[in-house]
């Protein structure tokens, strides 16, 4: 079904943002993977995702397999290599499984790259167009932190499964979803001192503007400690935290998470669901793992956030954490590192009005994330 993105009314959520491209949406994340069809049957078992489409062999991809699976507006594609050598497994190699690209949903995948490249950005590739029976898609892109990269997505005359060069993926494995709804933010952990240069690159390459800040005084308990500041475009769809570690007893999260994946890198994906209590019962159900929050935690929580429409035993029960804004509150939950290096994780959001993102959890949160540190032995 064709989408006139031409014609939709873009809301306007972050006033100072420039949003000269402007961007409609995430529109995938890829991430690079060992064995992307046992990691698809992960994200289809664990977290509900659907199988859409896939490209390989019988395809005609002779060196790549991309298998993607969506559920509501969130979409992965996961790529492995079928041969030795190449781009792709020194990218596993050198950080594990993770997101290699962040696509962006656009109108105009051409104007989009001439309006970032003349402002500075690096590029990944010119725009190219992709075709097959179902359309086409124009396609360009820009480096950003780490070998992180945006790929700009232009899909108004495309009607297929997923890009050109896919086929529908129709298997008769499928499991029920557990309600995510979107991507909420993507959380970039980058190296000392580069918070600032990273932020100015979203100002300036791609007219984002800050929503908020936290300092060491915010983020930090007696061990460890990090700064961070919220990058958003205009219609407030996209929003990009980047993180940088600071000084602190032990090493913080973001030190771990660099010393791993060996650079800079895409830390967690924060995903939206209408029902958490629901959704992380089904997701622990199927066997996700999540950071444990002491029982403590719940006997001040309501002095501090005020009344909620929850009953506070289940998200007690669960582990799901409450904070407020002046807008509203919200529910947050984070699990544990989805994948064998202690890296990538996902962060599970409900909001009721808010639109901050649980500075009144950092502590607590910090403090779970050291526990698991401390089992590690990586604190």
């Amino acid at each position: 079904m064709k989408t006139d993105t031409t014609s939709l009314n873009l809301p306007v959520e972050n006033p100072e943002a420039e949003d000269f491209l402007p961007i409609l949406g995430t529109d995938f994340v890829e991430l690079y993977v060992g064995n992307a069809k046992q990691a698809a049957y992960y994200y289809q078992t664990a977290w509900g995702f659907k199988p859409i489409a896939y490209a390989g062999l019988e395809t005609g991809k002779k060196n790549t397999v991309s298998y993607v699976l969506q559920q509501d507006k969130i979409r992965l594609v996961l790529t492995s290599p079928l041969e030795p050598g190449g781009d792709i497994n020194a990218h596993i190699n050198k950080h594990g499984d993770g997101v290699k690209y962040i696509a962006l949903w656009v109108d105009d995948a051409t104007k989009s790259y001439q309006e970032t490249t003349k402002r500075g950005a690096e590029s990944y590739v010119e725009p190219y167009t992709i075709e097959d029976r179902n359309g086409k898609a124009v396609i360009s892109g820009i480096h950003t932190y780490g070998e992180t990269v945006h790929l700009f997505i232009e899909r108004k005359d495309y009607h297929g499964p997923f890009l050109p060069g896919y086929k529908d993926w129709d298997k008769p494995y499928t499991t029920k979803p557990t309600g995510i709804k979107y991507i909420d933010h993507m959380v970039g952990n980058v190296g000392w001192n580069e918070m600032n240069k990273w932020c100015e690159f979203y100002a300036n390459v791609m007219g984002f503007a800050q929503l908020v800040s936290f300092d060491d005084k915010d983020i930090s308990t007696e061990y460890t400690a990090l700064m961070s500041k919220v990058m958003s475009n205009g219609n407030g769809r996209i929003k990009f935290p980047i993180n940088e570690p600071a000084h602190g007893k032990k090493k913080s999260q973001i030190e771990e998470y660099i010393d791993f994946y060996n650079g800079a890198g895409v830390q967690h994906i924060a995903v939206a669901t209408d029902n958490i209590i629901e959704t992380v019962t089904d997701l622990r159900d199927r066997g996700v793992e999540f950071l444990y929050v002491p029982e403590t935690y719940y006997e001040t929580v309501l002095d501090r956030v005020g009344e909620i429409d929850e009953d506070l035993e289940p998200l007690k029960e669960l582990g799901i954490l409450i904070d407020r804004d002046d807008e509203g509150y919200l529910l947050q939950i984070f699990t544990k590192p989805v994948l064998d290096r202690p890296t990538m994780f996902f962060e599970i959001i409900q909001r009721k009005g808010a639109k901050s993102f649980g500075k009144g959890n950092f502590k607590a949160l910090f403090e779970a994330i050291e526990r698991e540190q401390d089992l590690r032995g990586t604190l």
